[in-house]
């Protein structure tokens, strides 16, 4: 399912969290592409990068967008629809590990309610709740693909080592969610195809304190990162439609 080579795709994309990082990286990488981009991120006035990249490039739109306030994410959506009547891909790229007050759980004992509700409002809920309001630019004849990054440390099948509660459990919700999402937007848009990624190790703010520990070779550039997932989602197929993938194209278990 591949666009045909005479045919430019995508032609339209939203991506959800573009103010640094991944997110940030597909929005140059599109854009190189001649891509019509639709950027959104929390804070604008304080997306420097972003808006720089803004001032030079007529075919960036940027959006405020908190994925933790409904009512940002309407707003945001209804804008995008003021000026792009359908959409080929959409990336969420948004996710939190840690911060202020905020790290990866070693010990049950740490585990907290408020982390944990934190964590899958910023890694799961605002993301599905972007894929719903921007559902009806989604489905339309074109192939269209809706992507969100996840992770691998989200396979509770792969899960062997413990600890990361909430950020392995907002992973794993993201991941049913958009399962669930991709059965309902088969029935209503046949060309789309809706998948979960994992982007790798990649040399991120979120990934910052924990590089030590990845092997050689295995810590990738944003731009290394965000290569590999637009090739995976070129090559994307009607029967990878529902999956969750690595930056390889491998399965990745559940």
């Amino acid at each position: 399912m591949t666009a045909p080579a005479d045919e430019t795709w995508p032609k339209s994309a939203v991506i959800q969290g573009a103010s640094r990082g991944l997110g940030l990286g597909f929005v140059r990488a599109l854009l190189d592409r001649g891509v019509s981009v639709h950027a959104t991120c929390r804070d604008p006035s304080q997306a420097a990068e972003l808006s720089e990249l803004a001032t030079r490039e007529s075919a960036l739109h940027v959006h405020r967008l908190d994925v933790t306030d409904e009512d940002t994410i309407a707003e945001a959506v209804r804008a995008i629809r003021a000026n792009t009547p359908q959409l080929d891909l959409v990336v969420n790229a948004s996710g939190v590990l840690h911060g202020e007050g905020l790290k990866p759980e070693r010990r049950v004992e740490e585990l907290e309610a408020r982390t944990l509700l934190d964590l899958m409002h910023v890694n799961a809920v605002g993301p599905m709740l972007v894929l719903k309001h921007l559902l009806p630019l989604l489905t339309h004849d074109r192939r269209a693909v809706a992507a969100s990054l996840s992770a691998r440390v989200g396979s509770i099948g792969d899960n062997r080592r413990g600890g990361w509660y909430g950020y392995r459990s907002s992973k794993a919700a993201l991941n049913q969610l958009h399962r669930s999402f991709a059965v309902e937007l088969k029935r209503r848009a046949r060309n789309a195809i809706s998948v979960v990624l994992h982007p790798g190790t990649v040399e991120t703010r979120l990934t910052e304190p924990f590089r030590r520990s990845v092997p050689e070779g295995k810590l990738f550039s944003v731009e290394t990162s965000v290569g590999l997932l637009l090739k995976v989602i070129d090559d994307l197929e009607p029967e990878d439609h529902g999956q969750f993938f690595d930056y390889a194209k491998a399965p990745i278990e559940w």
